[in-house]
């Protein structure tokens, strides 16, 4: 009886540190000198860069990347996974103006595989250097018993700053102001339950190539979550960004009036953008309505950005990515706030 560890219980200590080992050189790559100490400790310091900004606004957000962690389970991808967690929260922030400062993660599971949370890190720390975003620490969580052997969950919490001058927040948002759309590359971080559900009850496999789309259903599945953080950047240097809506679960139905004043809607003219290949796959392959199809995916539309009639015809590209002009700010008459045309 003396000899029980905590190893017996379901929780390994030694694992718990190779794992921290894996991670750390990730982690480091992307400290800047705002970054005080390294990893280990039992908090992270950043030194906030007070030349930077004359009246500093903090902007927090939290998130998870959903039931999409059953696909990179069931597939074993997970780099992409850390991605997706990262360039959702980074989007979040985004909508009010703010840079991403700093980001901390929460990974939980029933039974650490280093490995596994090793390349869920290299992808976190990879988005976080492409948003010039520090990764300064995190929680490893192993707990037998509240979840099961093989699964495991994430959340990411991410501080970002915007000078309160610069702060996006909708207020100058006007009757005939137009609504651009931003390319999505696939369903990001929403409607995965969903697809799973189309998965299981049509028997299909990952593998598979389903009906109009290029490739296997694991790869359009598990492109990383989009960051519009070179594209935002750039367009609020060229026009009059008024609005930004990151859409996400609900779509453009349920996202778009987070952003809008009392009293305005948005009309947005379908057929506008293309919609990406893998949306009416699934919607054959599952016998989805239309009408959820545009309540529960992205159809092809990342964010939303709201600017002036004048300034609308000036962006037809941005970052690399097409601008497309989907819509326009209109009086609300009726108790839709979104009308899709």
């Amino acid at each position: 009886m003396g000899d029980l560890r905590y190893a017996d219980a379901g929780v390994d200590i030694d694992e718990g540190n190779r794992a921290v080992a894996l991670i750390k050189k990730a982690v480091s790559s992307t400290h800047t000198r705002s970054v005080l100490g390294g990893i280990g400790a039992f908090s992270g310091l950043f030194a906030f860069d007070t030349a930077r900004y004359r009246q500093p606004v903090l902007v927090s957000s939290a998130d998870g990347v959903g039931t999409k962690i059953k696909v990179a389970i069931a597939t074993d991808r997970h780099r992409g996974i850390g991605m997706d967690l990262v360039n959702h929260c980074v989007n979040d922030i985004l909508c009010c103006g703010a840079e991403p400062l700093f980001f901390l993660d929460y990974f939980a599971t029933g039974k650490l595989r280093p490995e596994q949370m090793a390349e869920v890190v290299d992808g976190m720390a990879e988005a976080c250097r492409a948003a010039q975003c520090a990764l300064v620490g995190g929680e490893t969580a192993e707990m037998p018993g509240l979840y099961a052997l093989g699964d495991y969950d994430l959340a990411g919490f991410i501080v970002g700053a915007v000078e309160r001058e610069q702060i996006i927040d909708g207020t100058r948002v006007r009757i005939g102001d137009v609504v651009l759309g931003l390319p999505s590359n696939g369903l990001h971080t929403n409607g995965y339950s969903l697809v799973r559900h189309i998965v299981t009850e049509q028997e299909l496999n990952y593998d598979a190539v389903l009906a109009g789309t290029d490739a296997p259903l694991a790869d359009l599945l598990l492109e990383p979550h989009r960051s519009y953080l070179p594209a935002v950047r750039a367009l609020r240097e060229s026009v009059d960004v008024r609005a930004l809506a990151h859409i996400t679960g609900g779509g453009l139905k349920e996202n778009t009036p987070r952003v809008l004043p009392e009293g305005l809607g948005v009309e947005i003219t379908r057929g506008t953008w293309p919609v990406l290949p893998i949306f009416a796959a699934l919607q054959a392959a599952g016998g989805i309505s239309p009408d959820e199809m545009w309540r529960t995916f992205n159809m092809g539309i990342g964010m939303v950005v709201v600017v002036p009639a004048e300034d609308a015809s000036r962006v037809e590209s941005v970052a690399g990515m097409p601008v497309h002009r989907i819509g326009r700010v209109v009086e609300q008459t009726g108790p839709e706030r979104v009308v899709l045309r």
